[in-house]
């Protein structure tokens, strides 16, 4: 009944991240990548197909009957990638048929099988790509039935497990710890670099409504663009000794090779304020000279502290696998039943057609001249009787493909 489901997968798993890109659809937009994906469903026969790409995945989820050996999968991937050598494809490919395909995308879609565990940035992804694969015109109802059931197992997860707790991501714990010490929403905060840390850190910070900010950057430009982001103002590194505006939070993240924080720099953006700081250090190696940190009233918070509980947390979730397998396969077993009836009920999409055909026939043909003997009342009574009777006959086997037990 499942067979027809299989799943074609590179993932971060079995090979490089870099090496993923090999096994993507190349296109120059959507309309090519429509394409592309139509001609693949044609070229190979598939009857459904539905395609993932995200930075540490590709998956090809359709279903087709014939089977995907050595043969198809080197000339699928061929057709993807002419570059692509049986060696290469036989090394990174994951190769999925049946339960197992399902199983495996429901795993994907509760994060189980992702680089970071827990991470519900997957679910997304996944149901956009659903979107964009059925506007391509690319799946069906089989698919669809198998996403619906991938998506309400991941979110059985979620709720049901602890899989998500904990933030392992250094930015995400960086801004928890912000958080933690209550730092109000007007605080006056410095962050030092535009790059991609720190831009993820406006991110957060424009998240959670925090609005006094104020970026250096060694590029103007960069730094206008992430004041921009966060409604902040921005301004050249070089001018960060005069700035007189003080701060209460001091985020820092440069692609410099030695401490851009030093102490005398220090010195001047405290602006004889004698209350605690934080700096949170998010450079390597660190952009906070170690003097700053001894000399001065403050929490400081480095890359290695967040690194060392990003590990701990992640070991954490790890320990919610299990728990979360268990509800998958609990799931995955009500599949096939609820697939069934799915199949059951689109068979009897022609019944009621087919009864009230029945029901015509009977009176324009096979009793046209009993009927026609009929008094009004007597025919209007046998009308009535008959509509009854189709509406009961159409609700009988409806019903019973709904109540049907597997």
């Amino acid at each position: 009944m499942l067979e027809n489901y299989k799943v074609l997968t590179v993932t971060h798993r079995q090979t490089n991240v870099k090496n993923i890109g090999n096994f993507v659809v190349q296109c120059t937009d959507s309309s090519d990548l429509q394409a592309r994906l139509r001609e693949l469903k044609k070229r190979f026969q598939l009857d459904e197909l539905f395609y993932l790409s995200t930075c540490n995945r590709v998956l090809y989820f359709f279903t087709s009957k014939q089977p995907t050996d050595t043969s198809f999968q080197y000339n699928f991937f061929q057709y993807i990638n002419p570059n692509l050598n049986a060696a290469q494809i036989g090394s990174d490919l994951l190769c999925y048929e049946g339960e197992a395909s399902l199983e495996h995308l429901f795993e994907v879609a509760a994060s189980v099988d992702s680089m970071v565990v827990g991470e519900r940035e997957i679910l997304r992804q996944l149901r956009e790509a659903y979107e964009q694969s059925s506007n391509f015109g690319l799946t069906g109802d089989a698919i669809r039935l198998a996403i619906d059931g991938a998506v309400q197992a991941a979110k059985s997860v979620y709720s049901n497990t602890r899989i998500g707790e904990k933030p392992v991501s250094i930015v995400s714990l960086a801004i928890q710890k912000l958080r933690s010490m209550k730092v109000a929403k007007d605080a006056r905060i410095l962050l030092v670099g535009a790059g991609q840390t720190n831009t993820l850190v406006g991110k957060f910070l424009k998240k959670y409504e925090y609005s006094n900010i104020t970026v250096f950057n060694r590029t103007l430009a960069r730094a206008e663009k992430l004041a921009k982001l966060v409604q902040g103002k921005a301004h050249a590194l070089e001018h960060i000794s005069s700035y007189k505006g003080g701060f209460d939070c001091l985020i820092v993240c440069t692609g410099a090779t030695q401490a851009v924080i030093t102490p005398e720099l220090y010195t001047l953006l405290l602006q004889a304020e004698a209350d605690a700081k934080l700096a949170i250090d998010l450079a390597i190696p660190n952009n906070v000279d170690k003097k700053v940190v001894q000399q001065n009233a403050l929490t400081y918070v480095e890359i290695e502290d967040l690194r060392t509980l990003a590990k701990q947390n992640l070991a954490f979730r790890a320990t919610e696998v299990q728990k979360a397998k268990k509800l998958l396969h609990t799931c995955l077993a009500e599949f096939p039943k609820i697939y069934q009836q799915r199949q059951l009920t689109r068979a009897m999409r022609s019944v009621p057609e087919e009864i009230k055909a029945i029901k015509d026939h009977a009176i324009n043909t096979v009793f046209k001249k009993e009927v026609e003997q009929l008094d009004d009342d007597t025919r209007l009574l046998l009308e009535r009787m008959l509509n009854y009777m189709e509406k009961k006959c159409i609700s009988i086997p409806m019903k019973a493909a709904k109540a049907v037990e597997l």
